[in-house]
């Protein structure tokens, strides 16, 4: 497997890591906490490709915890119940070590989802480390930033991303093979944007391009220079401005191409982005929004194939992974369309605002004491399965808004099945 730079030389030790002196340095917090070994939850805001994984990896490592990683993108309630479940089997068995839990872009995580986290870090079942690009101030719930510690990492200065290229030539197994000279910088770092992963990616480009694989030589000499890196790498970047409006316009002519359901324009866009150096998990991370909110359950598959997809490039990486969304995209553009589920939550969040915290029907509400089943909680519950076809017509809806209908159907082979088994069910209490 072709493991990228940035993998191969992520450092193993606080000694190791480039930068960020104020946590890792002699003095550092994170340091003082290494050797004290009591590692409160913390939070790492700062931007992308900085080395906020590979941070709370060293933590893991250094203070030999149990490592457990979950990205936010595509983890929910559930998983984060399972790695609790996990901690609290383990507990006892690691004292004071307990499991460190990192959730890379835990901004993105909803309340509720934030909220699952609260008990077991209250309690310390695991130590959290959560990494955000965002200001944790907006985006972390106040219970949970609450007992967690805020550590600002500060972008690359042009010295750190120098001696990042210099460590990478130096050490890693690769790049060893060749006699590479840095004779000039200032492209390679301007075009990385400060980002250390995609600073090493283009390192790597830059030099297995210019390589000549007929060569007798014992060790290629390679020469990085401006024009060289520019060659190689910004003619097909300058047209593609992922800060800038040309960004926005692909990616809206890539989704929208899409929804029109023409691959070979999905296609080309996608080709723009790829060649433009658009990370590869943002695309994927839009095809999975799309498969839901533009195909749905007109075709169930897409949602499957899109988080696929994004597993998968995330695990395997550039450039083999541009064949994994091509797929994707084909798959997605061919698709019939419906975005009923869409249009059906938004329905239902406008009709929550204009009708406030409706009063759950009592036969509905959950009565685990005696109490409130002598209250009426749980009374006249008509349990489905108990009923031919496991179905009964009852009421769960607050009778303020009994018979709304939320979802109609969209016009297309699956979902006029289920209108027409919704249909059967329900007769005319709600228009499907």
């Amino acid at each position: 497997m072709n493991i990228p730079l940035a993998e191969r030389i992520r450092p193993k030790t606080l000694q190791e890591y480039l930068s960020q002196q104020h946590l890792v340095g002699e003095t550092g917090a994170l340091t003082k906490q290494l050797q004290s070994g009591m590692i409160p939850s913390m939070l790492f805001w700062g931007p992308p490709g900085i080395g906020k994984t590979t941070l709370a990896t060293i933590i893991a490592s250094q203070s030999q915890r149990p490592f457990y990683q979950l990205s936010a993108v595509d983890s929910g309630v559930a998983a984060v119940r399972e790695i609790i479940e996990k901690a609290k089997k383990a507990e006892g068995l690691f004292t004071t070590k307990n499991p460190i839990l990192f959730i890379d872009e835990i901004h993105r995580f909803s309340k509720s989802q934030q909220d699952s986290l609260l008990s077991a870090v209250e309690k310390g079942l695991v130590t959290l480390i959560g990494a955000t690009t965002e200001n944790p101030s907006f985006e972390v719930i106040p219970a949970l930033l609450s007992r967690c510690q805020v550590y600002v990492l500060q972008s690359f200065s042009k010295k750190d991303l120098e001696d990042l290229l210099k460590r990478a030539i130096a050490i890693d197994t690769v790049l060893m093979k060749y006699d590479i000279e840095l004779q000039e910088t200032q492209a390679i770092l301007r075009l990385s944007g400060g980002d250390a992963r995609k600073l090493l990616n283009i390192l790597e480009l830059v030099v297995i391009s210019e390589i000549s694989h007929t060569s007798t030589d014992e060790k290629q000499k390679v020469v990085i220079t401006n024009k060289m890196v520019q060659h190689k790498v910004q003619k097909n970047t300058v047209l593609y401005d992922k800060t800038g409006d040309q960004h926005y316009d692909i990616v809206s002519a890539f989704i929208k191409s899409i929804r029109g359901s023409d691959p070979n324009a999905a296609i080309y866009w996608l080709a723009r982005m790829i060649e433009g150096g658009e990370d590869i998990t943002f695309i994927a991370r839009r095809l999975v929004i799309l498969a839901s909110e533009d195909i749905g359950n007109a075709n169930p598959n897409a949602l499957l194939l899109a988080n696929a997809t994004f597993q998968s490039v995330t695990s395997i990486g550039f450039p083999e992974s541009s064949i994994i969304l091509s797929q994707c995209v084909i798959y997605l553009a061919s698709s019939v369309k419906s975005n009923a589920s869409y249009l059906a939550i938004k329905k239902g969040q406008q009709l929550v605002k204009q009708t406030g915290d409706l009063s759950v029907p009592f036969s509905i509400r959950n009565a685990p004491t005696k109490l409130m089943k002598e209250l009426g909680y749980g009374e006249n519950y008509a349990y489905a399965h108990d009923y031919e076809n496991a179905f009964v017509s009852h009421e769960f809806l607050p009778k303020e808004i009994v018979g709304t209908t939320l979802y109609q159907a969209g016009n297309n082979a699956k979902e006029n099945q289920l209108k027409a088994y919704l249909k059967g069910l329900w007769k005319d209490k709600y228009d499907f």
